[in-house]
């Protein structure tokens, strides 16, 4: 094979680069969402992050920007909290009003084996300080 070039003084790059595959590389929206995801923790550099998965840091601020838009669902980390659904053990009637005083409400938190009882009516202060709590007993 005969190297050529049209400047006579620039030598010859003994790099070859060979790129395979069929142009356009389509990225899956679940993999863009955890390329992008991993972009935004703390201390992630976004080109680091794009080398790690053989993309373009271009490509990982788009993707980034689709996610503010509300166009790409980012995955929920695994220290967020999520709300999950409240399931009542007895259900009253619609049109029956509770009986007895506020003070002997209790209020049962239940969470992968972890068991809270708040008597009374609990403020918000009180149930976050539960649900911290909670968060800990499952992180450990």
């Amino acid at each position: 094979m005969d190297d050529h070039s049209d400047d006579i003084r620039r030598p010859l790059s003994s790099r070859i680069e060979v790129y395979a595959g069929a142009g356009r590389k389509r990225w899956p929206d679940d993999l863009k969402a955890q390329i992008a995801a991993e972009s935004l923790e703390p201390g992630a550099i976004v080109t680091d992050v794009a080398r790690r998965h053989g993309c373009r840091p271009q490509q990982v601020h788009d993707w980034r920007r689709r996610a503010r838009l509300g166009q790409l669902v980012l995955p929920a980390s695994a220290d967020t909290l999520s709300f999950v659904p409240v399931v009542s053990e007895s259900a009253l009637p619609a049109a029956a009003e509770p009986t007895g005083s506020p003070e002997a409400a209790v209020v049962t938190v239940e969470l992968q084996g972890a068991r809270v009882e708040v008597r009374g009516t609990p403020g918000l202060a009180v149930l976050s300080d539960v649900f911290l709590a909670l968060r800990r007993t499952r992180s450990c």
